[in-house]
């Protein structure tokens, strides 16, 4: 990444909109994934970059007291200290990871982000147990580019040059737009067995709008001084959110999974 960091940083009031609106969205795909994959009573998970508490809090019910949950982040302050499972800071890029192995490691919108994606998958698959699923979604903002895939008019056309504005911030800190259609791909060379894949993105959902509101708060200061938009701009678009008559996307997530060899 830049020296700037991470776009969307977890330490700003913002993030937790999000972080409830990308559950609201993205959680039922997630664990019907989980649960296909036979995630149960006793199952060691590692939850990478877990931002929210929405995903491990579900895989600890799954798990139960006899199995255990690790959920790590480079910012785990929207995780509770409380929680019944293990929080800790971790950057899954660049330190060694925790000590497994797990039945199950799930990274969700993670690797998108990371400029040394081929040494966090790697670390990755070294603590997956044999037998053990590796479930990975990330997104793929090339794939789908609009905020609005119906361009019916000039509401419609700020919000796609907005979301265009993003899409260059993000690139700019390293985040690969096309990355969420490789996954499949980048699995099946890892070695990992019974490799599938599906994709998802919402239109219209109220969780699209109270994401893109959050996303816009978080990001504004950006849009600004790269000369994306302008305040009126912003301003005028997140009236346009608000009134509801927008039908709003989300970039596709790309699930994909295999299984380690035995």
């Amino acid at each position: 990444m830049s020296d700037e960091g991470y776009l969307l940083d977890n330490r700003v009031p913002a993030a937790g909109d999000r972080f409830t609106a990308l559950g609201e969205l993205l959680d039922p795909v997630t664990f019907r994934h989980v649960d296909a994959l036979g995630i149960g009573a006793g199952a060691r998970v590692w939850e990478v970059g877990a931002g929210g508490s929405s995903v491990p809090a579900g895989l600890a019910e799954r798990v139960g007291p006899s199995g255990h949950v690790l959920a790590t982040d480079i910012d785990t302050s929207w995780l509770p200290g409380d929680a019944p499972y293990e929080t800790r800071v971790h950057d899954v890029g660049t330190e060694p990871p925790p000590e497994g192995p797990f039945d199950l490691i799930h990274a969700r919108l993670v690797l998108v982000h990371v400029p040394r994606r081929a040494e966090a998958l790697r670390s990755m698959l070294s603590v997956l147990r044999p037998g053990g699923w590796l479930l990975l979604e990330d997104a793929d903002p090339a794939l789908q580019p609009r905020l609005c895939p119906d361009e019916s008019g000039p509401a419609e056309v700020l919000a796609n040059r907005l979301r265009d504005g993003f899409r260059t911030l993000m690139a700019a800190r390293g985040a690969d737009l096309a990355f969420g259609r490789t996954l499949p791909r980048l699995l099946r060379e890892s070695g990992l067995r019974d490799v599938a894949a599906d994709a998802y993105f919402p239109i219209t959902s109220p969780a699209c709008a109270v994401l893109e509101a959050a996303t816009v708060a978080h990001i504004r200061g950006g849009l600004v001084a790269a000369g994306q938009a302008s305040d009126a701009e912003i301003d005028e678009h997140l009236a346009n959110v608000a009134s509801g008559t927008l039908d709003l996307a989300t970039a596709p997530l790309i699930s994909a999974w295999g299984r380690a060899p035995r």
